[in-house]
């Protein structure tokens, strides 16, 4: 077992706090202590990520089970649960809240970026809805497992700096484990936060938060002549890309609410969600999404609509005349398409190993997406062994291999070979090129419920620190970690995933 007792004595003081959303008005947090808990024990710290943060990791090491479960608060934290609205699966709550997470405060990194410190699982707020405010173990060791492995895919995310037990258990459907994990974010101002003041007609509060959000996200553009639309339109780009880069690797959220969408476009929540095997556009992870409304396909569509509710709660501030401001939130909004389409064709370019643009390069990309969901073909390990075929056609055996029939997608490998020789790169750079982009690794989702079954039934997180190891290199190839690159087995695969922090 990895787990590391806490010290009875020593300080707190490992964090730097400079906590800019406290000092915002009153409406838009409560201030709330985390409820301390009985046996705390560290189970990870993310020792990179404390020394990209300028934390000071001894002291971590020495306290972080006091720190990171809300029994000690660090000096120079302000903790509080900040409000927000949301529509969740299409249906408006105009308020929800942190109902079990708790902002300690902020701190500026290495780089320079105000980057949020959040605990998740510390106890009830005021906003819990007569929920625990606790998570259990299971879903705190997904977050920290995908969140981790987003940052090493090189994906916009909030990550994981600590996990702890907490000694208790908490009530679900049975009893298990409590833990509590440490998130780390450019911040947590989501669409469901404009949506709380929009929703009270309070737009002061619209137009501070907005401003605060330039400031802190998008500071060039503050002395745009419309910077309140330049703000839509910056949020607008970023989510584009990112809904593009996830579809780029197989992942599906599985609850894309309003209240995770964040401003500063990072991927947020990890409850529900998965990375594909056999590739189908229509795949659902979610148990609790019974239409499909956040399928993998669906995703692209869903993030222009949860914008389009961003865009109303900005409408006001775009312009004074209320029809030339519709007439500017539409036209922004329907720059989204093109951007998303750009993007994800771009990135499928290259994870096919192309350079140079062709009209019929869609065509070529779809023919494949289609080949691959007739033939049932795992999606990471279909790209990662075209990396191969890339190279030598020696490897076309075993990237057809991944296909229920493999003379099926021999057409399709004779259209993309035509392509290629109009290319100019070698064999050898194409295929490094693509191996940069098609991970040989993802957190496979009956990896990462064998880790957590492991931990929650016999304390054991072997396998969630072999995970989270071969993870953090995800396009390298890792001979002793071979086993994590196969799909799951017919008895192995896992067909819904919870919500549950």
């Amino acid at each position: 077992m990895n787990y590391a007792p806490p010290s009875p004595t020593g300080n707190a003081e490992a964090f730097v706090f400079d906590n800019s959303y406290a000092r915002l008005p009153q409406q838009f947090f409560a201030r709330v202590e985390p409820t301390p808990v009985a046996e705390p024990w560290l189970i990870k710290l993310n020792k990179s990520l404390a020394e990209e943060l300028g934390l000071d990791v001894a002291a971590l090491e020495r306290e972080g089970a006091l720190i990171f479960s809300g029994n000690r608060v660090p000096i120079g934290a302000e903790p509080l649960a900040m409000a927000y609205a949301g529509h969740q699966f299409g249906t408006f709550v105009p308020q929800l809240g942190d109902g079990r997470a708790i902002l300690l405060g902020e701190v500026i990194d290495r780089n320079g970026t105000r980057r949020d410190i959040q605990l998740k699982g510390p106890g009830q707020t005021p906003f819990s809805r007569r929920g625990d405010g606790r998570a259990a173990l299971g879903p705190v060791l997904r977050e920290y497992i995908v969140s981790e492995a987003m940052f090493a895919l090189g994906i916009p995310t909030t990550r994981a700096l600590a996990a702890v037990v907490t000694g208790q258990p908490v009530y679900r459907e049975q009893i298990l484990p409590g833990a509590i994990v440490t998130r780390v974010a450019a911040s947590h101002m989501r669409v469901g936060t404009f949506q709380f003041f929009a929703a009270r007609g309070d737009m002061a509060s619209v137009k501070i938060l907005a401003d605060y959000a330039i400031d802190r996200h998008y500071p060039d553009i503050k002395d745009k002549d419309r910077p309140y639309l330049a703000f839509f339109k910056a949020v607008t780009a970023r989510q584009a890309e990112l809904i593009a880069r996830w579809l780029h690797v197989g992942f599906i959220h599985g609850v894309m609410n309003t209240d995770n969408m964040t401003i500063s476009g990072e991927t947020i929540d990890f409850g529900p969600c998965a990375f594909m095997d056999a590739y189908d556009p229509r795949k659902v992870f979610s148990s609790i999404d019974q239409i499909g409304r956040y399928a993998y396909a669906s995703q692209p569509g869903i993030s222009q609509w949860n914008l389009a509710r961003l865009a109303e709660t900005l409408v006001p501030l775009f312009d004074e005349n209320a029809d030339t401001a519709v007439e500017l939130a539409n036209d922004a909004l329907g720059e989204y398409g093109a951007t998303f389409q750009r993007h994800w064709l771009d990135g499928m370019r290259t994870k096919i190993g192309l350079v140079t643009s062709e009209e019929s390069d869609l065509d070529l990309v779809q023919s494949l997406l289609s080949a691959m969901h007739k033939g049932e073909a795992d999606f990471t390990l279909t790209f990662r062994r075209l990396c191969d075929s890339a190279r030598d056609p020696a490897g076309d055996a075993m990237f057809s291999a991944t296909f229920a029939s493999a003379e099926a997608i021999q057409p399709w490998l004779q259209d993309w070979r035509q392509r290629l020789s109009r290319e100019t790169a070698t064999p050898e750079a194409r295929s490094a090129a693509m191996k940069a982009v098609n991970p040989a690794y993802i957190p496979r989702n009956h990896r990462i419920e064998q880790a957590i079954a492991a931990a929650t039934d016999d304390a054991d997180f072997s396998l969630f620190e072999a995970l989270v190891d071969v993870t953090a290199k995800p396009y390298e190839d890792q001979p002793q970690f071979a086993a994590y690159q196969e799909p799951p087995k017919p008895e192995e695969e896992v067909q819904r995933t919870f919500c549950g922090t």
